[in-house]
Parts: structure tokens; C-alpha cells; sequence
């Protein structure tokens, strides 16, 4: 399927499994076959706001 328009949940776990620093040969390459990088990188900066937003969250319920 080359060149195929990424779907959201493929996105999601791309940029999940980036985050965790796991991810299979076959889901790597669905990655590469898709037309644009728009949609991962959107997600990826929404995945790491929101993960800045908990660590921030989470050290404010701890000290305070």
C-alpha cells in the first residue's frame, strides 16, 4: 500500500510507540509509505505538550 493517506489510530501508535522507543518493522514501514509527515508531527507535539502538562501536573501534587 504504498503512498496511502495515514489513517489517525496508525498515527497514534506511531507516535506512541516513538515515545516508548518500541515499534515493529511492519508498523515502521506503513510509516514511511504514507504521502505526508503533517499528521505525525502534529501528534507528536501534541503527545509531548501533553506529556510536559502531566510531569508539570504531577511535580505540582508532590510539592504542594
Amino acid at each position: 500500500m504504498p503512498h496511502s493517506k495515514a489513517r489517525t489510530w496508525q498515527v497514534i501508535k506511531a507516535v506512541l510507540g516513538a515515545f516508548a522507543g518500541v515499534q515493529s518493522e511492519q508498523q515502521r514501514q506503513m510509516d514511511f509509505q504514507t504521502n505526508s509527515i503533517v499528521p505525525y508531527v502534529i501528534a507528536g507535539i501534541i503527545a509531548a505538550l501533553l506529556f510536559v502538562a502531566a510531569l508539570l501536573l504531577t511535580v505540582s501534587l508532590v510539592l504542594g
